[in-house]
């Protein structure tokens, strides 16, 4: 877990990821621009790998993508095809050994491998390994798969089957892109839980990505996700698709991209995250309504619900808060004075606007309430004559285990107060959180049909409890509060008893520089 930056009340998603097989052009380059349209995702690390036919080259370091890389960096990574990643942890401390991408041998042969999510069966995985003779770097989930696919490469010497196993054992919320040397893989979960998407770059050349946002900016046209429990292979060859493990019935896609994790730009199951945010606001307003003189979003999630919200109610749209898009995560820690401001050091109120109204403020969520407390504090004294807070998503309740940083139920505030307890801890004249009901009736294409036979659906465990992936009690132990049970316990998987660890044989591996 990274530590959190003193007043910073925000939930925050683990990372992202990129991909980009196009012989001919400046893959680094490329990945560097599609990293820098991700950069919301995570702003702990960053890293880019680089096959170029013959072996793999890696750069990553702590900070913002523009901090890490140089024009000079990018030039010294020629390459076919490559990976990106930028990183919040939420699984593994912050450190130059937990950034990624992260490197893996298999004999003479370099892996890279860029994940985004939490797997949460990796501690049993991860002794097993260690007593097989396999050593690791980090505390890192993700260093447990890329350790995995290795191992079980060697074993079959193929990676398509070492993924393929891998997703055999591994549990939790992942999408992941990997390379070799000369081709480029990605896979995701069997629930779909962490997004991933392929595009077709103009001339030869596909990319893989996060959001559509990032294909968007490399000038790539979305052509589908990938599929739950799906493994892509990109090469010279060209693409090939095989399902690595069976999708389950139904998706459970993690319905906080559409609340606050995407960029509003992007398209998530045929619908633009910002009409999602929009139609939010819209139902919060039905749901919730309240005699106001404006209603203002806080930056930058917040606004579209905010316009949904005025459009429904009647009430004026209006800016209220004004966010300074400079303040980043940074190294350099505030003084006392400045520590003591909080909220202040990203959002200042518009006095002119604000003074004497009485306003409806829209947010994504409460998860610690310290932040909105704040907030409604300055609201306040900007001369606010009352301030009604409405969320456009229902109150977290429950951990995430699935790769947002919520992992402790104690840390929540809705865990421990009531909804009028929490408007009494902020300060707030109202407060109300749109329905469950509300939030799904605004998701786009819930029970489509995607191809396997699964059906469209949302994972809603951090309001529900309804944990989609089994959480194994090794992981969830002391993550929940007294009183509440949760719905899913497992015993962790374990390796197939007939594999053998080969380190003191050296296996040719013929497969590894041909089809892989």
């Amino acid at each position: 877990m990274a530590t959190r930056p003193l007043a910073d009340d925000a939930l925050h998603e683990e990372c992202g990821v990129f991909g980009v097989w196009a012989p001919g052009r400046d893959v680094a380059r490329l990945t560097y621009f599609g990293l820098m349209s991700l950069q919301h995702r995570g702003q702990e690390s960053a890293g880019i790998a680089v096959g170029d036919g013959g072996t793999v080259m890696v750069r990553k370091e702590l900070g913002l993508v523009s901090q890490v890389f140089t024009d000079a960096d990018l030039a010294a990574l020629p390459g076919q095809l490559a990976i990106g990643h930028v990183r919040y942890g939420t699984a593994g401390a912050k450190s130059w050994e937990a950034a990624q991408p992260h490197l893996s041998t298999i004999n003479d042969v370099i892996i890279a491998l860029a994940h985004n999510g939490t797997l949460v069966n990796t501690d049993e995985l991860r002794r097993q390994l260690i007593d097989l003779g396999v050593r690791f770097l980090s505390n890192s989930d993700s260093e447990v798969a890329a350790k995995l696919i290795g191992y079980f490469t060697q074993k079959t010497r193929h990676l398509r089957e070492g993924i393929r196993k891998t997703m055999e054992l591994v549990r939790g919320g992942y999408a992941m892109a990997l390379i070799n040397e000369q081709a480029l893989y990605a896979f995701r979960d069997p629930y779909g839980i962490r997004p991933l998407v392929l595009g077709k770059l103009p001339e030869e050349g596909w990319v893989v990505a996060s959001e559509t946002c990032a294909l968007d900016i490399v000038g790539a046209t979305y052509v589908r996700d990938i599929r739950p429990g799906e493994i892509l292979r990109i090469s010279a060859e060209g693409l090939v698709s095989e399902q690595g493990v069976a999708p389950e019935q139904e998706s459970a896609e993690c319905i906080f991209e559409q609340v606050y994790f995407a960029r509003p730009d992007s398209i998530m199951a045929g619908k633009s995250v910002y009409a999602c945010r929009y139609d939010m606001g819209r139902r919060l307003a039905q749901e919730s309504p309240v005699e106001a003189d404006m209603v203002i979003g806080v930056p930058d999630s917040g606004l579209p619900p905010a316009e949904g919200f005025a459009r429904e109610s009647g009430i004026p749209f209006g800016e209220g808060l004004i966010k300074n898009r400079y303040v980043a995560r940074t190294f350099i820690q505030p003084t006392q004075e400045l520590r003591a401001m909080g909220v202040r050091m990203k959002l200042n109120p518009l006095r002119d606007n604000i003074a004497g109204k009485r306003l409806v403020v829209i947010d994504d969520s409460i998860v610690r309430g310290t932040t909105m407390m704040q907030l409604v504090r300055m609201l306040r004294q900007a001369g606010a004559a009352e301030v009604h807070v409405r969320i456009n998503s229902p109150e977290v309740v429950w951990p995430c285990f699935y790769g947002i940083d919520t992992d402790v139920q104690a840390q929540l505030i809705s865990a421990n107060k009531t909804v009028d307890e929490i408007r009494a801890f902020i300060g707030a004249d109202s407060l109300a959180f749109l329905s469950v009901e509300g939030l799904l009736a605004c998701m786009p294409a819930i029970g489509e049909e995607l191809p396997g036979g699964t059906s469209r659906g949302y994972c809603t465990a951090c309001f529900t409890g309804v944990y989609p992936v089994a959480v194994p009690e090794s992981f969830g132990r002391d993550k929940f509060m007294p009183g509440y049970d949760p719905f899913n316990m497992t015993e962790p998987v374990r390796l197939p008893r007939d594999v053998v660890v080969a380190k003191d044989r050296d296996h040719s591996w013929e497969a590894a520089h041909g089809e892989a």
